[in-house]
């Protein structure tokens, strides 16, 4: 008896040593978000910041906070959120730790649908050849529906060769690699036929950028967040039960089919909503729920909601940094993410490889 609330208590020190991390990574990611409120070329302080927020900031303060740079801010939470809370899922509904939206071909059929809207559809446009912002979207809206129906499609293809062929897990990655390449593949070939500013206006939107979502946008990706963090919590004590494998699953009442199918469906469209908004943008969702592994464990009642504050805080961390390195030149936020989650993920996978020598 005495052994069996010993386990008891220290189930509950583990439990509630979970909590208190992802309590204190979210004021970490707080403490981030006001930092990246006050860097970068406008001269505003940290100070001037919290005046602002307070009701007590200038009129440039107050333009730049709340027009500029809050817009980014909750951009980055939201779109970090939803990208490694989908890493997440597809890494436990798959049974593979290299499964994202980018190894999945989610990431390049969104690159490819928007390269159909601007060179096919015409959505590209040039403003002025001696400006730095010569080249834009004149069209954002085409450009992100045609952004997200090229993920989808990616997105269900590997969803019908798993339902089809009845592929496993290390396959179905593999055909998301070889989708990806496709995709890629046609882009060049659009690419190749499309004049410069084209070109340009295609590179521009690949780049990725926080900056280009308005109101509207951000609350359709508070609203795809809502629903995939409730979704994927509610079924959190199923993604447990698949980590064990698909018969002890099923051996638990776990319908496996229908949550893997749902969870794919859910995880791939918000991925490619989220990517469809802002662009590429690599490794978070890889690398944020690894990393929360190490702390946290397996345990999905814990890893989700912490993966997502960790996909924010890796967000925000990227983007402040491409607005201070060479200040007042914005860097492209895909180019961070993929420079500070290349070698992270390298650490990550040899650490691992090295636990099972």
């Amino acid at each position: 008896m005495r052994k069996l609330l010993n386990t008891q208590s220290t189930y509950e020190a583990v439990s509630r040593k979970k909590i208190v991390f992802i309590i204190a990574l979210f004021v970490f990611m707080l403490a981030i978000a006001l930092i990246a409120i006050s860097a970068g070329s406008s001269g505003i302080s940290f100070i001037d910041v919290i005046k602002t927020l307070l009701g007590m900031g200038t009129k440039k303060s107050e333009i730049v906070v709340f027009d500029i740079r809050l817009p980014r801010i909750y951009t980055a939470m939201l779109v970090g959120g939803i990208l490694a809370m989908a890493g997440a899922v597809m890494q436990s509904i798959l049974r593979n730790q290299l499964a994202s939206a980018s190894t999945l071909g989610v990431s390049q059929g969104a690159a490819f649908g928007a390269t159909v809207a601007i060179i096919v559809f015409g959505a590209g446009t040039q403003n002025s050849t001696a400006a730095a912002n010569a080249v834009s979207i004149n069209n954002p809206y085409i450009v992100t529906m045609c952004a997200f129906i090229g993920g989808s499609i990616s997105a269900g293809a590997v969803l019908l060769l798993s339902r089809i062929k009845r592929i496993g897990p290390e396959a179905l990655v593999l055909s998301g690699v070889a989708l990806s390449a496709m995709f890629s593949g046609g882009t060049t070939l659009l690419q190749y036929f499309a004049d410069d500013v084209q070109v340009a206006a295609v590179v521009f939107w690949t780049f990725g950028d926080l900056g280009r979502t308005n109101l509207r946008e951000i609350i359709i990706l508070l609203f795809v967040f809502v629903i995939v963090f409730v979704y994927f919590m509610f079924n959190r004590w199923n993604y447990n039960a698949l980590n064990s494998g698909h018969h002890t699953a099923k051996s638990l009442g776990v319908n496996v089919e229908f949550v893997i199918l749902c969870s794919m469906i859910i995880a791939s469209l918000a991925s490619a909503a989220a990517v469809a908004l802002v662009g590429i943008i690599s490794f978070i969702g890889l690398v944020a729920p690894h990393l929360l592994r190490i702390f946290i464990g397996n345990d999905y009642r814990y890893l989700l909601p912490a993966s997502a504050v960790a996909g924010a805080v890796l967000l925000l961390l990227a983007d402040t940094l491409a607005r201070v390195i060479v200040s007042p030149v914005i860097l492209p936020i895909g180019a961070i993410t993929s420079f500070i989650g290349g070698p992270m993920f390298l650490y990550l996978l040899f650490k691992g490889e090295s636990k099972h020598d």
